[in-house]
């Protein structure tokens, strides 16, 4: 090889790897921030309204939603008839201000319903699940870049939310209204991953009952993951509209218990909670900038910004 092309490859290659070293650094210290600031978070937090962006396309129900570089990606279920097991799962890709960008479907047959979703840095992780609890359910893998779906496993229960640690190369899921967690061994060979024996996880039963996990999303660099939910209160017997309650758990990958649980602003009865269901968070200038998605088929982007006392 000519020593000046080998010297350019070379520099090249320097270039990459220092760029790829001040990636991790700034996502590293953005994951710390993150990190630090929710555990400051408490029930008084103020929670402040600072966006509404109306979605100009039909959500159906979504589900889950993640961010990779600039852009989000919805989870979404489209039922046309649940008795008979129809309906269609979607993955949304859309811009910061809800434009829809590229779409696709995920499942097959009865296995139709998309759950909380999560990146890990290279790959979107979505379960599908049959639309039912104690079910069954098929996770994929999708590249952001080309919106290319593999299948990674099937499982025999409905996996309603779902995360990759590729640091610690351990796999999460909740069940259906997250009463159960799974978690597996994931190895990667030749820049694939696979999931180790998937038919035999570890279960851990979800010891946090005042909510329901809905969507997840893991804090790069961490042992740790957000868990969003909601739970419906009424009084027996009241005529009294039920109570929609939302929040937001840290929860320890290795021991799958939650360690500090923040509750996020009631409603009124008759609209759903804020964490019902997709949601994202990421450090704002001086605190933590939320994303709810809630409502279903004409749905809206509310931002919040909570700024945790000091």
């Amino acid at each position: 090889m000519n020593r000046s092309i080998a010297y350019g490859l070379l520099l090249s290659f320097l270039a990459t790897v220092a760029v790829s070293q001040e990636y991790a650094g700034a996502q590293e210290k953005t994951s710390a921030t993150l990190l630090e600031r929710f555990r400051k978070m408490a029930k008084d937090s103020t929670w402040h309204e600072v966006a509404t962006q109306a979605i100009p396309f039909r959500t159906f129900h979504p589900q889950g939603m993640t961010a990779a570089n600039d852009r989000f990606y919805l989870s979404s279920v489209e039922v046309i008839d649940r008795k008979a097991d129809k309906g269609v799962g979607h993955l949304f890709e859309m811009d910061r201000k809800g434009t829809l960008l590229r779409e696709m479907t995920l499942g097959e047959g009865a296995v139709y319903h998309p759950g909380g979703i999560d990146y890990d840095g290279r790959l979107i992780w979505v379960p599908v699940a049959e639309y039912r609890p104690g079910s069954s359910s098929i996770v994929y893998t999708v590249a952001p870049e080309t919106l290319q779906s593999r299948e990674m496993f099937r499982f025999k229960d409905h996996l309603g939310a779902i995360s990759h640690f590729p640091d610690k190369k351990l796999l999460v899921a909740a069940s259906w209204g997250s009463r159960r967690f799974y978690r597996w061994k994931t190895l990667e060979n030749a820049g694939e991953w696979t999931v180790s024996d998937p038919g035999h996880p570890e279960m851990f039963p979800n010891d946090s009952h005042y909510i329901d996990y809905q969507d997840v999303q893991r804090i790069p660099g961490t042992p740790y993951l957000l868990c969003s939910g909601l739970q419906t209160y009424a009084v027996d017997g009241g005529k009294a509209p039920a109570m929609k309650l939302g929040g937001i758990d840290l929860v320890h990958v290795d021991e799958l218990h939650a360690h500090h649980q923040v509750p996020v602003p009631v409603r009124p009865a008759l609209f759903p909670a804020w964490t019902q269901n997709p949601f994202y968070v990421e450090p704002s200038e001086s605190g933590l900038r939320f994303f709810f998605i809630p409502e279903d088929e004409k749905s809206s982007i509310h931002v919040f910004e909570v700024v945790p006392e000091p």
